[in-house]
C-alpha cells in the first residue's frame, strides 16, 4: 500500500521523534494519529499545522481500554482501519548524570519503562491488528535504540524495555506475517535535538557525531525517513529486523 493511502498511528507523536515522524507520514499525504498522553498542547498543535488529514487523540498506551477507543475513533474519523502504527510512546529523558545507577535502580523504574514500552506496544498491537487483516495486511514498526549494542551510558530500565520490545518485534513478525503484516524495528541513537536528549550537554553530542562516519548526529528528521522505509511498498519482503539509524555509529 502506498503510503498516500495508509492510516498510520504515531503513539507518543506530539513531540520529538513523535513528531518527525508524525509530519514524514503526513507529508507523504498519508492520514496519521497524533497519539499523546500529557502533551495536549503540542499534540493540538502539531494537528492543527498539518490540516484535516491529522488528528489528534488522548490514550495512555498501557491501558488497554483507553487504546481500543483510540483505535474505534481512527476508523470513525478516517473511514477505515488504521494500517500502519509506529510504536514511539516513551516517558524518559536522557541524562547520564542523573540516572539510577544498577546498585540502586527500585524496580518501580524498570516496570515503569516496561509499562509505557513493551505493555503499551503489545496494547496497540492487538487493538489494531483486527483492522488490519480486514484491510488484507498492515505494518508495524517499533522504535528502538542503539543501546543495547553500543551501551556507552547505561540506563538499565529503558535499555532493558527497549530490549524486550525488539525481541516482541521479532516474535510478533512469526506471528503476524502470515496475516499479511509486517513488523520491524528502527533503532536510533542520541539524536540532535528531542526533548528527551534536552539534558545532553553540547560535548556529549560532538563526541559522538566524532565516533560516526558521517561526523554527525542524526536528527528526528533523518530518523523519520527510516521509519517510512519500513511502512512503504519497498519494504514489502521485510520483517523481523532491527535497522540502526545513528550515523553509522553502531556497525553490527
Amino acid at each position: 500500500m502506498n503510503i498516500s493511502d495508509q492510516i498510520v498511528l504515531v503513539t507518543g507523536g506530539a513531540r520529538g521523534v513523535g513528531a518527525a515522524v508524525v509530519r514524514a507520514f503526513a507529508g507523504q499525504g498519508a492520514r496519521v494519529v497524533i497519539n499523546w498522553r500529557a502533551s495536549g498542547d503540542k499534540a493540538e498543535a502539531l494537528a492543527a499545522e498539518l490540516g484535516d488529514r491529522v488528528m489528534a487523540y488522548q490514550a495512555d498506551v498501557a491501558d488497554r481500554s483507553a487504546v481500543e477507543a483510540m483505535v474505534a475513533a481512527t476508523e470513525a474519523k478516517f473511514g477505515g482501519p488504521i494500517t500502519t502504527v509506529i510504536n514511539n510512546a516513551l516517558d524518559y529523558s536522557f541524562n547520564g548524570d542523573a540516572r539510577s545507577v544498577l546498585t540502586d535502580i527500585g524496580w518501580a523504574e524498570m516496570e515503569s519503562q516496561f509499562s509505557t514500552v513493551v505493555r503499551g506496544a503489545l496494547n496497540v498491537i492487538q487493538a489494531a491488528v483486527p483492522g488490519m487483516c480486514r484491510n488484507g495486511g498492515g505494518r508495524v514498526v517499533n522504535i528502538g535504540t542503539n543501546l543495547f549494542q553500543n551501551p556507552v551510558v547505561p540506563y538499565h530500565d529503558y535499555t532493558a524495555a527497549k530490549a524486550a520490545l525488539l525481541s516482541l518485534t521479532r516474535t510478533a513478525a512469526g506471528d503476524l506475517g502470515p496475516k499479511g503484516i509486517t513488523v520491524n524495528m528502527v533503532s536510533g541513537g542520541l539524536l540532535r535535538t528531542t526533548d528527551a536528549s534536552a539534558a545532553t550537554p553540547d560535548a556529549v553530542f560532538d563526541l559522538i557525531a566524532g565516533m560516526t562516519p558521517l561526523r554527525s548526529v542524526t536528527t528526528p528528521e533523518e530518523f523519520a525517513d527510516a521509519v517510512l522505509f519500513f511502512a512503504s511498498p519497498w519494504s514489502r519482503a521485510v520483517t523481523g529486523q532491527n535497522l540502526v539509524v545513528d550515523g553509522g555509529l553502531v556497525r553490527d
